[in-house]
């Protein structure tokens, strides 16, 4: 079977060669499954150019974070995945780009009936982060204000459309017209151009000098710093991601302003696991993901909203398989919108 590895770090072109393996066995708690789509996400860039703490195996190593297709082998005793078609984040978060794919049982969905292929691959990590992030960790509330950063992108698109079916009041970030503009359709009643326009300054105008009661926030750095000038008394900054540069994961943040401000910073990781060792998973003080029964509850919600035609992945384009490499600098170039999905078949 073919599938991009990383060799060597550095940008996608000098990093990725396209190899042929041999077939996949599914180790315990997986399934094989016969890749039909993959969807590009930041932190394959990063993977790319090995400054990813989260995920960095030995090389060489595959790629790709997210996948469907179907299930056509798995460890005993999930025989009921067999033939069902699927979506995936592979196991150890990387792999998915390549004709088949392992994943963990606990990270494998059905794939959404009224979707396509397509949109399917672009589907699971960016509405099942976003869900998380609003409703279990932020609590979104009808009658609130969110600011969203990124709001064109695959999560951010995600966040303004469970947002506004939330019943929120949603503040967009994003560069350009035809994103401000994507962002717009989504339900964002507010959207700030952040090449043009100071966004902290133009949400404390357009909020009285209140401020937003959330923050969504997928950049990090000196956005997240910026961010903290426009939020209100006891809201709630909510870390979605790094795309600004991973070492604003690192860096961590000054505590002054929080006090200062009176507001909470949460995190959270689309991550589940149905065997949580809580002594373990807290001793390393890094890793603590939620059990897969929460994925399963958000990817119901998630199942209904869709059903409902409350929300609706945007897939800005699709690529052959043979293109990653180049899609991935164009979505590290910020020229994409929506989620790009590479078509394995």
């Amino acid at each position: 079977m073919r599938a991009w590895r990383i060799h060597r770090y550095g940008a996608p072109s000098e990093a990725l060669q396209l190899d042929d393996l041999d077939d996949l066995v599914p180790g315990p708690g997986e399934v094989r499954i016969n890749a039909v789509a993959a969807a590009l996400n930041f932190n394959d860039i990063d993977m790319c150019r090995g400054r990813y703490p989260t995920i960095n195996p030995p090389l060489p190593f595959r790629l790709g974070m997210e996948v469907a297709g179907i299930v056509d082998e798995t460890s005993p005793g999930l025989e009921e995945w067999l033939g069902k078609r699927v979506v995936a984040v592979p196991t150890d978060g990387h792999g998915g780009y390549a004709e088949q794919v392992l994943a963990q049982a606990d990270m494998t969905f059905d794939a959404p009936p009224t979707l396509n292929d397509t949109e399917a691959a672009g589907f699971v990590i960016a509405f099942q982060t976003a869900h998380l992030l609003l409703h279990r960790r932020g609590r979104i509330q009808a009658g609130e204000t969110i600011l969203i950063h990124s709001g064109a992108g695959g999560v951010g698109s995600a966040a303004i459309q469970l947002a506004v079916a939330a019943g929120a009041t949603v503040f967009a970030t994003a560069g350009g017209p035809t994103k401000l503009a994507l962002c717009r359709e989504l339900g964002a009643q507010h959207v700030i151009d952040y090449r043009s326009e100071n966004f902290a300054q133009r949400v404390l105008e357009l909020t009285s000098g209140v401020g937003v009661d959330l923050i969504f926030d997928l950049v990090g750095g000196e956005v997240a710093h910026r961010s903290f000038e426009c939020i209100a008394r006891e809201g709630r900054y909510l870390v979605a991601g790094f795309s600004g540069g991973i070492t604003g994961g690192e860096a961590g943040l000054p505590p002054r302003p929080l006090c200062l401000g009176n507001f909470s910073v949460i995190g959270g990781m689309m991550a589940w696991r149905s065997d949580i060792d809580l002594s373990v998973q807290r001793a390393g003080g890094r890793f603590n993901p939620f059990s897969r029964q929460v994925g399963e509850d958000i990817h119901r919600d998630l199942l209904e909203l869709l059903d409902h035609g409350r929300v609706r992945p945007v897939i800005g384009q699709t690529v052959e398989f043979s293109a990653i490499p180049a899609a991935l600098e164009d979505l590290e170039a910020r020229k994409t919108v929506g989620k790009t999905v590479a078509l394995i078949r």
